[in-house]
């Protein structure tokens, strides 16, 4: 089998890109409306082709997006209830007594039971015809979700591992008694769901007018308390009691000097295979109608993942398990042949990994932050750069470039110097130009270094539970010729869209 076609198309050209969370952006009403549309025209006048996302689905109250409620649905945080205004949904009142109202929550019931009740005439997209289209195609996800939610909100606090036993274990019987008599709130879920979903697409078709796509991520793992988990135990290395045996994490690496034990229930790859990956495919057919590009997070996982016993909570007690590699990784692209993925190949990564990568044609990815340990064989230095690959200045998991500049020892400090040819005083812009000046075909920003900001503004710090995912992007720090300079720069290093 061949892996190329369509999916190379997005690596012929090169372009920029910028790595914003939908969260960082301000809205007193919700993302998914005029404030990502700004920030969209903002990306368009700067020449950005690109704008990459965290995992867009509903989180826990860590807000991590990388331990979501769901694989599939998206978080209705995001939706903007401003934009339910001129269909009818809501009015101008209601949003102006949204705490008399009780906040998002009650405006979303409120503006459910218009529609159910159609008490108002809404336009093509948002009528009970699109609804039920979307309900019966997503039906896969959508009623498990939408059950786990209901039943997730009349047991407030706790996992589904502390649920009734019944409910814990899906006794048919327990489920349909649930699902009768918590009707409302049920349709209210998928209604968010469908709102959600009808946002995100006319952001995409916006953003996709203005030579922009969107660019999504998957993490490998889900988190356990889930719905996905929660509805296909025996998909997962879990006890009778739906506990996991063992959790996902890694070894001591760059990012933490400790290993990282992130707790996630591993897969029962054997019992995946069984029905050809079905779980997985269906997943990965969720984020096609999402993005444009999607990148699988800890590529690496499908090779070899850490196991860690669940009785063992340290990373360093964990152990390497093969992962189900080409046999996986075949039947993704035999489903999906153009399959737009990119690897993320960051940590301990060994030949056999990268050789799994090449084998499908899966771009990779280099930070440049990542490049000054001293070896000129460093595969993050510019001149190791391959043409379809990903350039980054830095992750959502790294300090900001100035940060991370501030922070070097003098040593290092004067290697980077030496190697931009700079004198530091401009950062992080000449590691923006590195990054410009790399033949890799996409070069991609955090926002915050396109801000010039400092750690003060980093985003997450592996390993840590404090301070994360908090950051918001204010417009009057935006300097007012950025969309300009970054424009300049993108049409000299050819990447202008």
């Amino acid at each position: 089998m061949t892996y190329s076609g369509a999916r190379d198309a997005l690596f012929t050209k090169r372009r920029i890109g910028v790595l914003l969370h939908p969260t960082c952006l301000p809205g007193d009403w919700g993302i998914l409306g005029r404030s990502a549309r700004k920030f969209a025209d903002f990306l368009a006048d700067a020449g950005i082709g690109v704008w990459q996302t965290l995992p867009i689905g509903p989180t826990h109250a860590d807000m991590s997006p990388y331990q979501s409620l769901s694989a599939h649905a998206g978080n209705p945080d995001f939706i903007d209830l401003a934009e339910l205004i001129p269909p009818g949904l809501l009015h101008t009142g209601d949003l102006a007594r949204a705490d008399e109202n009780g906040g998002r929550k009650n405006l979303l019931e409120l503006a459910a039971q218009r529609f159910f009740d159609q008490s108002v005439s809404v336009p093509e997209g948002l009528d009970h015809d699109s609804y039920e289209r979307f309900r019966e195609s997503n039906a896969y996800w959508l009623d498990d979700f939408s059950l786990f939610s209901a039943v997730r909100e009349s047991q407030p606090g706790i996992s589904w591992l502390q649920w009734p036993t019944e409910l814990r274990d899906r006794h048919p019987e327990a489920l349909k008694a649930f699902a009768d008599q918590s009707a409302t709130v049920i349709k209210r879920i998928r209604f968010e769901q469908f709102v959600f979903h009808h946002q995100w697409q006319a952001l995409r078709e916006y953003a996709h007018a203005r030579g922009i796509l969107m660019f999504g991520d998957i993490p490998i793992f889900v988190a356990h308390d889930s719905a996905d988990v929660w509805a296909n135990r025996e998909l997962f290395k879990l006890d009778a009691q739906g506990n996991p045996t063992v959790v996902a994490g890694v070894p001591p690496d760059y990012f933490s000097s400790e290993g990282q034990h992130w707790g996630n229930p591993l897969y029962d790859w054997d019992a995946m295979a069984e029905d050809g990956y079905q779980w997985w495919l269906q997943r990965l057919d969720s984020q096609r109608h999402l993005f444009a590009l999607t990148r699988i997070d800890h590529f690496r996982g499908l090779q070899a993942y850490w196991e860690i016993p669940a009785d063992r909570p340290m990373p360093k007690d964990g152990y390497w398990v093969p992962g189900p590699g080409a046999h996986f990784l075949e039947a993704c692209f035999r489903k999906f042949p153009d399959l737009p993925l990119v690897a993320e190949n960051l940590g301990i990564i060994g030949e056999e990994v990268e050789q799994l990568r090449r084998d499908f044609r899966l771009p990779g990815m280099t930070v440049l932050q990542f490049g000054f340990d001293g070896s000129p064989d460093n595969p993050h230095l510019l001149h190791n750069h391959q043409e379809r690959d990903l350039v980054y200045t830095g992750t959502h998991d790294n300090d900001t470039t100035l940060g991370w500049y501030r922070s070097l020892d003098s040593h290092t400090r004067q290697h980077v110097n030496s190697y931009l040819e700079t004198s530091g005083e401009e950062m992080p812009w000449p590691v923006i130009e590195a990054a410009f000046r790399s033949v890799s075909s996409l070069a991609v920003v955090p926002m915050q270094d396109f801000m010039g900001l400092d750690s003060a503004a980093r985003f997450n710090t592996p390993g840590t539970t404090e301070n994360n995912w908090i950051w918001q992007l204010n417009w009057a720090a935006c300097p007012a010729d950025l969309s300009d300079r970054i424009r300049n720069l993108a049409e000299l290093y050819g990447r202008l869209t």
